[in-house]
């Protein structure tokens, strides 16, 4: 069900519910932030945490959302204090960076984030013996 809200009615049960409860052209940002993602890693997990969409494999990679003037990704800590230079020009959260509308989304630079997490996940589940996801 769409809305003109940037905030979906009721919790998404997936991320194709929750990209379908913004406008246009938010729903067209949000794909195509989850076909970066889903690019560098297919075999993650799709999820909703948080009443986010969420990426999982070997633990949570990375979650997104979108908000009043901006697409909210959020990679963790060290998924931004890796990227911390190239993120310099961005609002930060303690877990969280802002990619604002009136910009151009840093699709290539969401990829290399994602990967970073990838590997960052892989080693810590190799270094612990699981293979959970």
């Amino acid at each position: 069900m769409k809305t003109d809200s940037l905030t979906p009615n009721t919790p998404p049960k997936n991320i194709d519910e929750y990209i379908a409860g913004f406008p246009d052209d938010i729903q067209e940002l949000l794909t195509r932030v989850r076909l970066t993602i889903k690019d560098v890693v297919p075999e993650a997990e799709e999820t909703i945490k948080y009443q986010m969409p969420t990426f999982r494999l070997h633990g949570n990679l990375v979650y997104f959302a979108a908000f009043k003037n901006h697409i909210g990704f959020y990679p963790v800590p060290s998924g931004i204090e890796a990227f911390k230079g190239e993120l310099s020009g961005y609002k930060q959260g303690k877990g969280s960076i802002q990619f604002p509308f009136n910009k151009p989304i840093p699709y290539d630079l969401i990829r290399r984030i994602v990967q970073f997490r990838v590997e960052e996940n892989k080693a810590k589940a190799a270094a612990k013996g699981k293979k959970k996801k």
